[in-house]
């Protein structure tokens, strides 16, 4: 038999076509019967051993035979017969409708018939499910808080319920049709090669834990089950995924290992991007890092990504707000105390240098740390040793420095403030956070990071924003950054409760101030036009500086600059 057999390509169809619940038989010159399908079978209340060999004309004789059959006339390929009843074993009545085609051999001479039955009653029956029975199990499963979306045999994605829509972002119409890898992150990740097992081979894989990539391109920690998906005639036609957001056990888990990651830090814009390169470069060093940035910009967070991504992860890492702690107690914070030291010390107590051993120590807000403390510090950088206060033996340690600060220390230094040499000690390697005012286009994404945090802390579900609550929020200037925007979101849950987050959910000074102040108008009377106001927005939110300006407003500084001018900005 050679490989390109017509035979073998019809044995092939008529096993897809079961798959499909269409009947299907070939015969060859003789009428005799060669190849029947289990479908067509039940469909005729036979079986294949019975009709095998056997001809057509008198096994099927309530299908009457084409009015011009197939194997007399090679023309009549598209001809059919009207649609015809037949009764089944169960004597079910089917309503039928016949096609036949001829099989050609390698050199296009006729060897056979090939038919197809096509039973009218599943289709009818999937038409009256998807009318009335489906559109119920949908609002069900639409209803309930688990993620679910289904696929077919292909992978693309058929039904996604309102509960994956809150945890994706996406909204059911962008990923109906798609492969389901847009909701992770590509083809080989471990979700996506799950779901195809389950598909190809019947298998339920349950509580995986992975994670989703929302349509901001944020990852989301969830845990999942995959199952085959069967129709009534248990045949696997697609695949059921249900997940639930694991944002909150995700947020447990960190504060219990204390282990953050890149993810952890929300951004796309190009100045956090540049930070976030910089971040496994410098995590691969023990270089001390200086990290800058106003208050609230998230570089407590960084120090800790950076000690999570080093080699001293398994090490602790240790804090100390050197703003926080009296200048008469700050020493003995950092270095320790030896026993008799001063009125109270009954006894020997290490330092945070000595916790730190081997680890990381964080030194938030270095430009407070008193000049006389600053000068031992000093000391431990260049030599890693130290005396605790009142001690004569010598403390060794290991120890990396991360320090910050939301003061220029290089004033400090003019100011004599702080020393030059201690400076140069811990900007080895500097990082800096840029305020909220210079990375807008993150808004979006941070807000709905933290309103899914906050509300998984909370056990409620992920709100809405209402259009006009979010143009509140992306025109504000948050002088207080990133930690300003998660007080105003939590204070509108709070507020909200249930249904969407409206205007009169915000702080009413989020609702009343406009960045930058006061709009200016170009003469007595009149008002700035609506596009110079917008650039004015602009401008004031970024301090005046026109390329920050120019990149938001999406335009080119040479246009910026004349419609500063034509406007009289």
């Amino acid at each position: 038999m050679k490989a390109d057999d017509p035979t073998i390509h019809c044995h092939q169809w008529l096993t897809i076509l079961d798959e499909l619940n269409i009947g299907a038989f070939t015969v060859n010159l003789e009428h005799q019967i060669t190849a029947i399908n289990y479908c067509a079978q039940g469909l005729m209340g036979l079986h294949g051993d019975e009709v095998k060999g056997r001809d057509c004309r008198e096994i099927f004789t309530g299908v009457p035979c084409l009015a011009n059959c197939m194997i007399r006339d090679q023309t009549a390929a598209t001809d059919n017969e009207p649609d015809v009843l037949v009764t089944d074993e169960a004597d079910v009545a089917h309503l039928i409708t016949r096609m036949a085609t001829p099989i050609y051999n390698d050199r296009g001479i006729a060897i056979g018939c090939f038919t197809i039955l096509q039973d009218h009653a599943p289709i009818q029956d999937l038409v009256d499910r998807l009318h009335y029975q489906e559109q119920s199990l949908k609002n069900i499963l639409d209803s309930i808080d688990i993620g679910i979306f289904t696929v077919n045999r292909g992978g693309l994605i058929t039904f996604f319920n309102t509960a994956a829509e809150k945890i994706s972002g996406y909204n059911r119409r962008h990923v109906l049709g798609q492969p389901c890898h847009i909701v992770f992150e590509g083809e080989k990740v471990k979700d996506v090669c799950l779901l195809k097992d389950a598909i190809d081979q019947g298998a339920a894989h349950e509580s995986h834990k992975g994670r989703m990539i929302d349509k901001d391109g944020v990852a989301v920690p969830i845990r999942a089950n995959y199952a085959a998906l069967r129709n009534d005639k248990d045949i696997i036609v697609g695949g059921l995924a249900t997940f639930h957001d694991l944002t909150l056990v995700h947020q447990l888990d960190q504060v219990i290992r204390d282990r953050y990651t890149c993810s952890d830090m929300i951004g796309k814009s190009p100045a956090i991007q540049k930070v976030f390169d910089m971040i496994p470069v410098v995590a691969r060093s023990d270089a001390n890092v200086l990290i800058e940035g106003a208050t609230g910009t998230g570089k407590d967070l960084l120090a800790k990504v950076i000690h999570s991504a080093s080699h001293r992860r398994d090490k602790p890492m240790v804090k100390i707000n050197c703003a926080a702690i009296p200048e008469t107690l700050i020493e003995s914070e950092i270095f320790g105390y030896a026993k008799g030291a001063f009125t109270g010390a009954e006894r020997d107590k290490p330092g945070r240098f000595e916790e730190a051993d081997g680890g990381t120590l964080f030194l938030d807000e270095i430009g407070d740390l008193p000049l006389s403390v600053q000068a031992k510090l000093l000391r431990v950088l260049e030599d890693k040793e130290f005396y605790p206060l009142g001690s004569r033996k010598i403390k060794r340690v290991d120890v990396r420095i991360l320090s910050a600060t939301n003061r220029g220390l290089e004033q400090l230094i003019r100011g004599r403030q702080f020393r030059e040499d201690l400076f140069y000690r811990l900007n080895v390697v500097r990082i800096e956070l840029p305020p909220l005012r210079e990375r807008r286009g993150d808004l979006p994404l941070m807000i709905r990071h933290f309103l899914r945090k906050l509300s998984a802390a909370r056990g409620l579900p992920l709100p809405v924003i209402s259009q006009p609550a979010m143009q509140v929020l992306l025109n504000y200037s948050y002088p207080g950054n990133i930690r300003e925007l998660e007080n105003i979101l939590e204070h509108a849950l709070i507020i909200c409760q249930k249904g969407p987050i409206g205007t009169d959910h915000l702080p009413e000074y989020v609702r009343q101030k406009r960045p930058g102040g006061q709009l200016q108008p170009i003469g007595p009377g009149k008002e700035l036009p609506k596009e110079a106001r917008r650039i004015l927005q602009c401008l004031q939110s970024n301090d005046g500086h026109r390329g920050r300006t120019a990149q938001e407003l999406g335009m080119n500084r040479s246009t910026l600059w004349r419609k500063i001018r034509r406007y009289g900005l």
